[in-house]
């Protein structure tokens, strides 16, 4: 899965990617902001590419946008394939969705990228 996505980011298919909020509380991690960079890996740890956080927004389940289910560039034709297919990935993580469920939709934008990964940019925030 890893591999697809990065693939679809390095693309430029891909510009955003959603999360629950309950995901960041349970990791105890806190959600992105404007301008953090993050980096894509592969399967080795090996860097792929840099990517910047253009957006974050946190709203209910109902309420993604399709304009946002198109940005995440996973194939996904309709609001409720994508509503559909994340109730699913979610499902399979032990999470149940449901309209009321917090969603952390961010947008980024692809910095830098190159054949068999970077090895030089700048990471900073």
């Amino acid at each position: 899965m890893r591999t697809n996505l990065n693939t679809l980011v390095l693309a430029g298919v891909k510009t955003a990617t959603a999360g629950l909020t309950r995901e960041y509380a349970d990791e105890d991690e806190e959600l992105e902001h404007v301008g953090e960079r993050l980096v894509l890996v592969d399967d080795h740890n090996a860097l792929l590419g840099v990517v910047e956080v253009t957006d974050v927004e946190v709203v209910r389940f109902a309420d993604v946008s399709w304009d946002f289910a198109r940005s995440e560039g996973e194939g996904d034709r309709s609001i409720e394939e994508w509503r559909e297919g994340h109730r699913r990935f979610w499902a399979r993580k032990g999470l149940t969705v449901d309209d009321d469920t917090q969603v952390v939709c961010i947008r980024f934008r692809l910095v830098s990228a190159g054949d068999g990964g970077i090895s030089t940019g700048d990471l900073g925030t």
